[in-house]
């Protein structure tokens, strides 16, 4: 659903008061609103080094973050901006400028890091921006990145014996893609008396280092983290935008005031953070939306608050469980509104309402699986199915009792002439009786020809017979011109025509009951069929995000080989072989058919009435699936 992004101005998201992060509720509501997925672009780098400027540019402004002109940082906290994503008109574009690293008059380093780790967490692109050029100090300055290991977590319950570098992979699954922006560059691009491209030179920059001395250590603990955490890299160098003095004034410059190099260079930028730039997902390849990632910001700060770690899986778990409440609310919703629009009561026949009902449950199970998300044990569905069931059984009585409702009006109509007779003895005479009769039997004839009267007819009918039983037996008692025998043979035959009409109505009970159970046959292979669908989606999306990460593992490798580090290619290549080794399990048939014929089971248990049928044929439903697979 396309989502109206009117946010003139940037506005506050994270309030970094006191050395407390906080939430604001404004920012929170805004970001709720966008149903689309989100492009989060976060950039982050020492304080006064032209943050603001690149952010502004990428919303397509000259204005907007501010820029500052003093050598005070004037961003607090996380700023952000929604806009319309260029060229791409089903996403956001969520820009976040962050605080600047490295205040002196804040002096907090640990607020720093926390400030970092966020960017981290919540970006899909993370420009780190600085001064100057990459070199041991540049590198120095970047301490934040060694030290996200302590600030985020990807595990509750983290394997035991594994050291933090080895556990990059599973970091690899969330954290940004990495864009180092080097700001007033005068140096020349050369690498060994030659011209080399950006990324070259960034690469150049992460070279390691040979040694076990405690002076390597530290020389390449920033490297080997920015190399295993962000192996999707880019580097852009600016020139500096104007000469010094007019830098004060840079928010209110033309372009063609500007450096040219240094327009041509922010241009690139953007365009490159605009084509290369994905979605923000978790881990499984779930696409997060505006309203999915304010979910996230709100569980990553309190965590923070209460001094806890911001851990992944922990926040992927709560915030399924909120996504999918919502999803079984949503889903419940529209299915509502569509029975409110499609069914008119009565309808002629149950199964004109059943019908109904099944194209209702199906629009609202794609709503379902449309939001839902690590539903793994399916409770969220079950608890769909029922509230449906619950729904369709309630649109059921309702229907039954605007039958009744319409039957009795037609029945007093058509009627009318026969209760005056009765009120006014006419049938109190000899042949009385058989008048009665015809009379009685005319009633229901034209009964029969009236439309739409529900699936409460002749259970209607039957009642106005049995209403009229006392009146019948008295007027044929009173039938002088009838014997003894004929009058015993007359209430013979009025007991077996009623008893002939409760058999009808028990057949229709039966028929109904058999009908309402094949219905919730349809719709339990309905949802299985869903589900197949949804889990070979998470299936292709989670054997995706491994294929990415083996891909950037062996690009690292083969970096390390070439460079002679091969203790550090080794430990990449058994977490490339775990990698290797949990896809082949992915792909298995019986990955997918164990968990589906749980589902299976599980699902067939939630219908009332209907376990002692689907237990029987869950495996015959779970095989036909697998035969299409």
């Amino acid at each position: 659903m396309a989502s109206k992004i009117q946010m003139p101005a940037p506005v506050c998201l994270i309030e970094n008061k006191d050395r407390k992060l906080v939430v604001h509720q404004e920012a929170l509501q805004l970001l709720s609103g966008i149903r689309q997925p989100v492009v989060v672009v976060a950039i982050v780098g020492l304080y006064r080094t032209g943050k603001s400027y690149l952010m502004n540019k990428l919303a397509g402004k000259n204005s907007g973050f501010p820029l500052g002109s003093t050598v005070q940082a004037n961003t607090k906290g996380i700023w952000m901006w929604c806009v319309p994503y260029p060229g791409r008109p089903d996403q956001t574009l969520v820009l976040l400028d962050t605080e600047g690293l490295g205040d002196v008059e804040k002096g907090d380093t640990q607020n720093d890091s926390w400030i970092f780790a966020l960017a981290v967490l919540l970006s899909s692109t993370l420009v780190y921006n600085s001064m100057g050029t990459i070199d041991q100090h540049a590198m120095d300055q970047l301490h934040y990145v060694t030290e996200l290991t302590e600030r985020i977590k990807s595990k509750s319950s983290p394997q035991e014996n594994s050291e933090e570098l080895e556990d990059s992979a599973e970091y690899v699954r969330f954290f940004p893609t990495f864009i180092w922006a080097l700001r007033d560059f005068t140096l020349q691009l050369e690498l060994n008396g030659r011209p080399c491209t950006e990324d070259e030179y960034l690469e150049n920059a992460l070279k390691l280092k040979k040694g076990n001395s405690r002076e390597v250590q530290l020389f390449n603990l920033p490297r080997e983290c920015i190399r295993l955490f962000f192996p999707t890299r880019k580097c852009f160098i600016f020139e500096r935008p104007t000469n010094r003095k007019n830098l004060h004034r840079l928010e209110d410059m033309e372009e063609r005031e500007l450096d040219p190099d240094f327009v041509d260079q922010a241009l690139q930028f953007c365009r490159h953070v605009y084509k290369t730039s994905k979605p923000k997902t978790i881990p499984g390849g779930h696409i997060v939306t505006g309203r999915l990632l304010a979910n996230l910001v709100e569980t990553y700060v309190d965590m923070i608050r209460s001094g806890g770690v911001p851990c992944m899986e922990n926040a992927v778990l709560a915030l399924a469980q909120i996504e999918n409440s919502a999803a079984v609310l949503e889903a419940t919703g529209r299915y509502v509104e569509l029975m409110d629009q499609k069914l008119e009561l009565p309808t002629e026949t149950l199964q004109d309402l059943l019908g109904i009902h099944a194209q209702c449950e199906d629009e609202a199970l794609q709503v379902f699986m449309a939001r839902a998300f690590k539903d793994d044990k399916q409770e969220f569905q079950a608890e769909l199915m029922r509230a449906l069931d619950q729904r369709k059984e309630a649109y059921c009585r309702k229907n039954e009792l605007e039958s009744s409702k319409h039957c009795k009006v037609v029945l007093m109509r058509l009627s009318k002439d026969l209760e005056d007779r009765i009120n006014m003895a006419f049938y109190s005479r000899p042949g009385g009786y058989q008048d009665y009769f015809d009379d009685l039997k005319s009633v229901a004839v034209r009964y029969h020809q009236e439309p739409r009267k529900g699936v409460m007819a002749e259970a209607e009918l039957e009642q106005f017979f049995k209403d009229k039983e006392a009146v019948g037996r008295a007027i044929l008692q009173s039938d002088e011109a009838l014997t003894q025998k004929e009058k015993e043979a007359e209430e013979a035959k009025a007991r077996a025509e009623a008893a002939e009409r409760e058999r009808e109505i028990q057949r229709q009970k039966q028929a109904e009951l058999e009908q309402k159970l094949e219905d919730q046959r349809r719709s339990h292979e309905a949802n299985m069929e869903y589900l197949k669908e949804k889990m070979e989606k998470d299936r292709d999306k989670l054997l995706d995000e491994q294929n990415k990460m083996m891909e950037a593992k062996l690009r690292e490798q083969k970096k390390l080989l070439e460079t002679g580090f091969q203790k550090h290619a080794d430990q990449l290549n058994e977490q490339i072989g775990q990698l290797r080794k949990q896809s082949e399990n992915v792909k298995k048939p019986s990955w997918l058919s164990n968990i589906l014929d749980a589902a299976s089971l599980g699902l067939s248990l939630v219908l009332p009435g209907f376990v002692g049928k689907a237990v029987g044929s869950t495996v015959g439903v779970v095989r036909k699936l697998f035969k299409r697979l």
